[in-house]
């Protein structure tokens, strides 16, 4: 998401009080407190992370990253904005890009998945689609769906997109239609500017657009069970030219690794988290 456009989904939501997870007492006719029923679990609090930086790799700076997948040893990455927009292969080690294809100039890319020998890219604005050969990077068809497309990732049956609201969709990616939505929550309450995606260990990780969260989302129910801070990744000196904002997640289920960066931003991190 370019952040020019942020007046457009900020005005109608309030991400503070989305994050926010305070209680409320509640009183009884003569002010005293009242004995209150203990929370349901869609209320209960989230768990807060934190990090541990475990390594740190070199990433282009100008990726303005949407999606990141890590898949045999190399990572798959999407990048935005009009005439810049791309799907590309890289080596963690170097950020060196291996392959690379350029999205025609009218389609701002967004996020990408792989479901078998397919790669699936959304735009954001043009409710279009595409599908990739996997190893050739060839474009075999596109797609179109309702709504903008911000984040996209999988259970390794259905396609799961995030439009910048606080719902997710369930795609078949046979037919690209909508299976089943869920509404994300967090202590009860919507949680909404979901951007890059990504599967982890039957969880759903989410960027939290204009933040330095990611939202661990059961997919079952919508429910924010954990709220991780990478607040600190990059140093003073790393925040020169373009830098935007966090984004991009990524999960070596082969080695239990994860990892993150952000649009533009020097570093990409592999990372473990920590409880608060």
């Amino acid at each position: 998401m370019n952040p020019m456009f942020a007046h457009r989904r900020v005005a109608a939501y309030t991400l503070a009080c989305a994050l926010a997870t305070g209680l409320t007492l509640l009183t009884g006719c003569d002010g005293k407190p009242a004995t209150a029923a203990p929370p349901s679990p869609a209320t209960t609090a989230p768990t807060h992370y934190g990090y541990q930086i475990v390594n740190t790799f070199p990433h282009d700076r100008a990726a303005f990253t949407q999606g990141l997948v890590f898949l045999d040893g190399a990572l798959l990455e999407t990048t935005g904005l009009n005439g810049k927009s791309s799907l590309r292969r890289v080596e963690p080690a170097t950020g060196s890009v291996l392959k690379r294809v350029e999205l025609p100039e009218q389609y701002f890319g967004e996020g990408m998945t792989v479901i078998g020998k397919k790669i699936y890219q959304v735009t954001w604005q043009n409710r279009t689609g595409f599908v990739y050969d996997l190893g050739t990077f060839a474009a075999e068809r596109t797609f179109r769906y309702d709504d903008e497309g911000w984040g996209l990732t999988t259970d390794g049956q259905q396609l799961i997109l995030s439009d910048g609201t606080d719902t997710l969709r369930w795609l078949d990616p046979a037919t690209f239609q909508v299976t089943r939505t869920v509404q994300v929550t967090n202590a009860g309450r919507p949680l909404a500017l979901l951007n890059e995606l990504e599967w982890v260990k039957g969880e759903i990780f989410a960027n939290v657009w204009q933040t330095e969260t990611v939202a661990r989302i059961d997919p079952a129910t919508g429910r924010v069970t954990g709220l991780i801070d990478f607040s600190g990744l990059l140093t003073p000196a790393d925040r020169i030219g373009d830098i935007d904002v966090l984004n991009g997640i990524a999960y070596d289920a082969a080695e239990d690794r994860l990892f993150v960066t952000g649009k533009n931003w020097p570093k990409l991190f592999e990372v473990r988290l920590v409880p608060k």
